[in-house]
């Protein structure tokens, strides 16, 4: 059975979609066959990191959440060649960037409980071993449900005052759903920071265990979202990070 790990924030802004992408790609080259579900259908994006391009998208999750399809018909296969070389398989499940699309959802909404069916189909049609959700920031009722049926979640805050007091609403959240297991990511830290004390305090705090601390990356910032950075700078400390969360989630 696959094991589903939700990526989520409390607030926008924080890399989530950089974070989920990059660890499902991180776990797909150790071999396995991995998929991403973008379900931010108000603000989605995580396609671009993949090098989707909207015209190509026959069908998305926005088609399968009104009948028009199954939902293994909006998956496409985005592997790209070092992982393809080391037998593991992406696939990308994404969301409509149509704007006729996104405001039929907000004004109509869906019924969110086809999401869950959804992951289950979608699990056992392609053989998953891991399937990552794209979460939308904040709560809302379709992110409620992914937190509560996943198997892990992984909370993405920076070190930020906002982000640490809606980040202790989201902890508290995930713990009433009885989520099996919870890890915090720090990301976007900046240099010279203390980061045995900024660990310590976030640990301390959420009584969380701290599975990464992201360096802010200018590489990253100029990679502009067009690539996965865990591919194109492997030996980049922000990717050893990245490899040190992604072995957590696999254990």
């Amino acid at each position: 059975m696959a094991k589903i790990i939700a990526v989520h924030s409390f607030r926008g802004g924080t890399g989530k979609s950089n974070t989920t992408a990059n660890l499902a790609a991180a776990i797909a080259l150790s071999g396995k066959r991995v998929a991403v579900i973008d379900t931010d259908i108000q603000s989605p994006g995580i396609h671009v990191l993949f090098g989707l391009e909207p015209d190509r998208l026959k069908y998305t999750l926005n088609h399968y959440l009104w009948g028009n399809c199954e939902i293994a018909s909006a998956a496409y296969d985005v592997t790209p060649t070092e992982i393809k070389q080391a037998n593991g398989t992406m696939f990308l499940i994404p969301s409509s960037t149509e704007i006729s699309s996104i405001t039929r959802i907000l004004q109509e909404g869906y019924d969110v409980r086809l999401l869950k069916n959804g992951f289950s189909d979608l699990m056992q049609t392609l053989k998953l071993d891991y399937l990552f959700i794209d979460t939308h920031p904040g709560l809302n009722e379709e992110t409620l449900l992914c937190i509560a049926i996943s198997n892990m979640l992984v909370v993405i805050l920076r070190p930020d005052r906002q982000d640490f007091q809606g980040t202790a609403v989201l902890v508290d959240l995930a713990r009433r759903l009885k989520v099996p297991n919870l890890l915090m990511v720090v990301n976007r830290i900046l240099q010279r920071t203390d980061l045995a004390a900024l660990k310590q305090q976030v640990e301390s705090t959420y009584e969380v265990a701290v599975a990464g601390l992201f360096p802010n990356s200018d590489e990253m910032m100029q990679l502009a979202s067009s690539d996965l950075f865990y591919l194109r700078h492997p030996n980049h400390p922000l990717s050893q990070e990245m490899q040190k969360v992604a072995q957590q989630v696999m254990v």
